[in-house]
């Protein structure tokens, strides 16, 4: 599991984000905190933060004041800034000192989500060591872009093609419609009008398996993993 610590003034807010990163699979809030010194004492004594949602606006300082904070004392925690600031100062402070986003208030559930599983897409990426090619390279550093959705046909939902597009990134082979739905929580008739969407748009490759006797059963697999 991902620990995240949620870091916001309004303790309704942060409630709020809390529930929203336990709806995303594979993360837990470790805790929470309303100040820069209770962030920073947070920090000190929970067991393990891997990310800090961390908001600009707090009563005793500033939320990049606490990243600043947590740098000089040694501490390499990801953080995603989740704040009402909208200053291009601001924004550019946090890139620099290390923020893997920046997400706006207000927002969404679906944007908050994406981001997070953009960052756990990235932590699978650095988790696997070695070498990295230009390639790899650039889907380190792209991983937390908003994904782009050219083209997507009418009737078709951006956030219904990413389920379907992890599934098949995430699977260790090709995969049935079947399984997809299995893994998704789609039906099978909705699985495979994206996968069929996926293969028409060169991102996923229609390979047959062959049974006893009937018809192929139709697998896709992620284009980029072949």
């Amino acid at each position: 599991m991902i620990e995240v610590l949620v870091v916001d003034d309004d303790a309704r807010v942060a409630r709020v984000n809390a529930a929203y990163v336990e709806k995303v699979p594979g993360f837990h809030v470790a805790g929470e905190a309303h100040t820069a010194a209770e962030a920073l004492r947070r920090l000190e004594t929970l067991p393990r933060i891997d990310l800090v949602l961390m908001d600009h606006y707090l009563p005793d300082g500033t939320g990049l004041e606490v990243v600043r904070e947590m740098r000089r004392r040694g501490r390499r925690t990801d953080v995603i800034m989740v704040t009402a600031a909208r200053d291009v100062s601001t924004v550019q402070e946090a890139m620099r000192h290390g923020a893997l986003q920046y997400l706006v208030k207000p927002f969404a559930f679906a944007g908050l989500r994406a981001r997070l599983e953009a960052y756990a897409d990235l932590r699978r990426t650095l988790d696997g060591g070695g070498e990295a090619e230009q390639a790899d390279v650039d889907r380190i550093f792209g991983a937390l872009s908003a994904p782009v959705r050219p083209g997507l046909p009418r009737g078709h939902s951006p956030t219904t093609a990413d389920l379907v597009r992890r599934a098949l990134m995430n699977a260790g082979g090709p995969l049935s419609a079947q399984e997809v739905a299995e893994r998704t929580g789609l039906s099978r008739q909705t699985a495979q009008r994206y996968l069929k969407l996926l293969e028409r748009t060169g991102r996923a490759r229609l390979t047959l398996k062959y049974g006893d006797a009937g018809r192929p059963e139709h697998r896709y697999v992620w284009a980029t993993r072949v």
